[in-house]
């Protein structure tokens, strides 16, 4: 208890003892041992002065100085200003944080908010999982703690809505925050993005057309003219999209389309059977050669992409590269529209990894389940094939069918 506060101001609050009421405000802070002697180096003339008046002792001239706590406390003591210098600090710097304390209110904010994501409707999704661990690992957690939680209370808010069947990334902010704009280059819209990222097994990419991949790969709309297919002899029936589509086919010239002309005008497919690569490579190399349809999802597929394949009336066979993107969007595209793997087997895979060098796997492995021993064995080798190896293959089918 201090008895005397306008003199515990005069006497350890004054000139010279800055250093010492800071160390030991320090101590509190972080627990360590509050009655260790102050160690003071390069000791300026006043520090030497206002010791040596607060002790008793004489002033030494000494550049280094050792200012026993117990000491202090006997002086105060004395004085009759305090019996207790940990009460004398505090009442000089006001409450401190207790670093022990503010840890344990850490880690429990931090809990809550993984309870939160623990009750996202994608817990227990490998994925998901995956994601949190990164947010817990990478610091990301801790952050959103201190400033509150609301980014991700938020960011599972969107992510129980997803994945979206075609929503304006602007609807789907509304649904899930009541902010048409808290998805437009938020610090929300960079870790939801990361989510998704992690949900399709691709690395977090900052570029404009890499954020509105993955926002579509959860059915989200960034922008319905930027999301486009890339087609090659499409004959379509019911709209003047089709006409045109049909028409690109007869010239055999490749056309782009957008979501929103496939929103706006849709089209029945009429091609009796279509062939989906990942490459534009191939389709230019179809170029010229005649043969059936293709459609090129230039890397993961579009939501145009996907509302195209899904107007297809006769068959589809789907492929992409011989990587973990490939892979999973050959599964997703036989689960969606009983699509046939085109040229994604074992065989195909080691005759073109033999033709030359290839690079490394990334990402989440994925399973394939039309042939389990092709995702068995590109994980054993960790290499990647990229489509642009077998044209010749792929332009054949294309000729001969």
């Amino acid at each position: 208890m201090v008895n005397d506060p306008a003199r515990l101001r005069r006497t350890l609050g004054g000139p010279g003892l800055e250093r010492v009421l800071s160390r030991l405000a320090d101590r509190v802070t972080h627990g360590r041992d509050f009655y260790a002697p102050v160690l003071l180096t390069e000791v300026t003339d006043e520090e030497r002065r206002a010791v040596a008046a607060l002790l008793g002792r004489k002033d030494r001239g000494s550049a280094r100085l050792s200012v026993p706590p117990v000491a202090v406390e006997e002086a105060l003591r004395r004085a009759g200003i305090c019996d207790d210098l940990q009460a004398a600090v505090l009442d000089l710097t006001g409450p401190v944080p207790v670093r022990a304390e503010e840890l344990a209110r850490a880690e429990q904010a931090r809990a809550e908010l993984l309870e939160i994501l623990a009750g996202c409707r994608h817990a227990g999704e490998t994925w998901f999982t995956e994601w949190t661990a990164g947010l817990a690992g990478d610091g990301t957690l801790t952050k959103a703690a201190r400033q509150g939680g609301e980014v991700i209370r938020r960011a599972r808010a969107v992510l129980d809505l997803l994945p979206a069947d075609a929503w304006p990334i602007t609807v789907l902010a509304e649904q899930a925050t009541g902010d048409t704009k808290a998805l437009s280059g938020t610090p929300l819209a960079r870790l939801v993005a990361r989510a998704l990222a992690a949900r399709i097994g691709a690395p977090v990419d900052g570029t404009a057309a890499g954020r509105r991949a993955v926002w579509e790969s959860a059915g989200v709309i960034v922008d319905d003219l930027a999301s486009q297919v890339l087609v090659l002899g499409l004959r379509a029936a019911g709209s003047p999209l089709a006409q045109w589509l049909t028409a690109a086919a007869e010239a055999a010239t490749p056309f782009r389309v957008t979501l929103h002309q496939l929103v706006t005008m849709p089209v029945r497919v009429t091609s009796p059977r279509v062939f989906v690569c990942e490459n534009p490579a191939v389709l230019r190399a179809a170029v010229g050669v005649g043969g059936a349809a293709l459609i090129c999802t230039e890397g993961m597929p579009s939501l145009a992409c996907h509302r195209l394949v899904a107007a297809c009336e006769g068959s589809v066979r789907w492929r992409g590269d011989f990587d973990w993107t490939g892979v999973r969007t050959t599964a997703d595209a036989q689960t969606r529209y009983g699509a046939t793997p085109w040229r994604m087997d074992l065989t195909t895979y080691e005759r073109a990894l033999g033709r030359g060098e290839s690079e490394s796997l990334k990402g989440s492995p994925a399973g394939s389940p039309w042939a389990p021993e092709l995702a068995e064995r590109m994980a054993a080798t960790g290499r990647a094939v990229m489509e642009e190896r077998l044209v010749s293959e792929l332009v054949e089918d294309l000729v001969n069918e």
